[in-house]
């Protein structure tokens, strides 16, 4: 798996993000700062809907790097009990089906499906397989 950026994932065989615990505060954010003052730290690969939107318009690019055809996705905002929140992109589920609350796994995704070599996002589906 090649992730969109370096850091994102762990090297493990079901992955999980990598966040980052502030040495000082304890406080962990997501993705972990290029910074002495945070450790990085595997985050769990399950969580809840917090809050989410549906992203129905192509992104300005620079900074999107996506494919040039546009469907519309779930951008959701996964609360990881006693970690932090992050924000990823839901799949698996349709937009109607989606409710706050909703338990999550994390489930990597390409941003472009149809590159030659897609590179990896973070996404979250319905626990337990699609809705």
């Amino acid at each position: 798996m090649r992730a969109i950026a370096e850091g994102l994932f762990t090297d493990e065989t079901s992955p999980r993000l990598v966040g980052g615990r502030d040495l000082a505060t304890g406080r962990i954010v997501f993705p972990c700062p290029e910074s002495e003052g945070y450790e990085p730290v595997p985050l769990s690969r399950d969580g809840t809907l917090w809050s989410y939107t549906v992203q129905r318009f192509r992104p300005k690019t620079p900074p999107y790097a996506g494919p040039e055809a546009f469907s519309p996705w779930i951008v959701a905002y996964v609360e990881l009990p006693g970690e932090t929140i992050v924000e990823a992109r839901l799949v698996d589920v349709d937009f109607d089906d989606v409710t706050i609350g909703m338990p999550l796994r994390l489930a990597p995704t390409p941003l472009d499906p149809g590159a030659a070599e897609p590179v990896m996002i973070p996404a979250f589906a319905p626990a337990g397989g699609a809705a």
